[in-house]
This record gives C-alpha cells, sequence and structure tokens, in this order.
C-alpha cells in the first residue's frame, strides 16, 4: 500500500495512520509502518539536538529538508510491501512559508513547486500512490486544540529500533500551527490537495466523525482503489487464513 496522508494539524492524521498500520498486519498479513518525521523540528533528535536546530538559519533547514523528501523518495521504499507517509512533501508546502523562513511563494525554493514535481517522481515510481486528505473545521481544529494543546517544551520519552541501533530520544510534541494561523493552513491545505498531480485521491471530513467510523469510512473508499499487488496480498492472506 502506497499512501500519502495529509492534512492540518489536528485533523487527526496520526490517529488514522496509527489505525492503518494493524489494518494491514491484519488484513494483508503485515506491512511496515509509516514514516511520520517531516515538521521542524525533527522528532527523531533528542531535546537538546531540537533546540539547537531550531536555532539554525532558514538555508539549514530547508536543505535538510529537501533531503528528508529525497531520501522517502528511495526506490527502496517502494521495494517494500507498503510505504506510508504522513504530511510529506504537501505539509512542507504548507507549513515552509508560514513557519520556517522559506519556500513561501516568491521566495527561494518556492514548496508548492517542489511539491509539483515529487508528485512527478512519486507517479513514476509509484502510479497507485493514493493522496488522503483530512480536513476538519477551523472551530473543530481550535476546539481540540484548546483541549489537547500542545506547548513547546513539554516533552516525552521514546524508544527507537531502527537498523539494529538503539535510539533513544526525548522528543517534543508537534505543535507547530498557531491558532491564529488555523483558517489560512486550512485554506493552504485545500490548495495543494487541488493542486496534486498525484491522481487517486481520498478526502475525509474529520469534524464530528470517530477515529473508528473515519477508519471505517476509509477502508470503504479504499478499496475500489486498491493496486492490483494489495489485492493479491488481501486474497492470498484471506485464503490462507480460511484454509
Amino acid at each position: 500500500m502506497e499512501l500519502i496522508v495529509v492534512g492540518s494539524e489536528y485533523a487527526g492524521k496520526t490517529t488514522l495512520v496509527n489505525q492503518i498500520v494493524p489494518w494491514i498486519d491484519k488484513t494483508m498479513g503485515g506491512g511496515r509502518g509509516a514514516h511520520d518525521h517531516f515538521v521542524i523540528p525533527p522528532a527523531e533528535m533528542t531535546l537538546e539536538d531540537q533546540e539547537y536546530y531550531m536555532k539554525a538559519p532558514p538555508t539549514i533547514k530547508e536543505s535538510h529538508q529537501r533531503y528528508m523528501m529525497e531520501y522517502h523518495l528511495h526506490q527502496s521504499f517502494y521495494r517494500d510491501p507498503d510505504h506510508l507517509l504522513v504530511g510529506f512533501h504537501i505539509e512542507e508546502a504548507v507549513y515552509a512559508g508560514m513557519y520556517y523562513g522559506y519556500g513561501g511563494k516568491g521566495q527561494y525554493a518556492e514548496r508548492s513547486a517542489l511539491a509539483r514535481a515529487i508528485e512527478v517522481e512519486v507517479m513514476e515510481r509509484a502510479p497507485e500512490t493514493i493522496l488522503v486528505y483530512l480536513t476538519t473545521d477551523a472551530e473543530v481544529i481550535r476546539e481540540r486544540m484548546h483541549q489537547q494543546p500542545r506547548p513547546s517544551g513539554v516533552v516525552r520519552e521514546e524508544h527507537q529500533e531502527q537498523g539494529g541501533i538503539n535510539k533513544r530520544a526525548t522528543m517534543l510534541p508537534r505543535g507547530i500551527l498557531e491558532e491564529k494561523d488555523i483558517e489560512h493552513a486550512l485554506e493552504r491545505f485545500q490548495d495543494e490537495f487541488d493542486a496534486s498531480l498525484i491522481r487517486k485521491k481520498i478526502a475525509l471530513d474529520t469534524s464530528s466523525s470517530t477515529p473508528e467510523s473515519t477508519m471505517a469510512e476509509f477502508v470503504e473508499r479504499y478499496m475500489p482503489l486498491m493496486s492490483d499487488r494489495d489485492r493479491t496480498r488481501l486474497l492470498t492472506f484471506r485464503s490462507v487464513m480460511t484454509a
């Protein structure tokens, strides 16, 4: 399964992906996790490294983010049965000009243009990719923001195992969106979704839905768009489990 899941903070991207991953395990017999590390500061860094990185000039952040996106387009990812990206190039196209100091309209390394170039590569390497867009009313985001604030400086511990290397990182919550920018951010995400060159698209409104109903709607909308490879995986696993 190749998915790019996008949308504003508090729209429910991570919640949905955290249901999709076990659903793949249950219906197709196993897969890979999701890549959800495209917001500055990079979540894999220690708290000390994140604070250091945030002081870097925009040119450093721009080149690092460009590397992160290009790296996740590597053919090795598309050899795996699943490649799930959260935020990715669309999140960068929205937030770079708003918060990172580069990539806005008329600025160096304009990110909307780069997003379209990335999508050309995606369509060449994985034409079955589906762009999943989670949208939510501004007032709902505002309410969720007040109920579950993500203030900078609140830390959590996460243990990661990657390539046989243990990494223990103290991580900041992803509190990039400011309340005053909610309406503008929603407009920008809609613009990028509408302009996307990815042919298969799903839009889900999470304003009044539960995580379970959003997941059910995703599955219903996904099934007709499923690639032949994933359909074979599903049918093969189903036949093994019922044998």
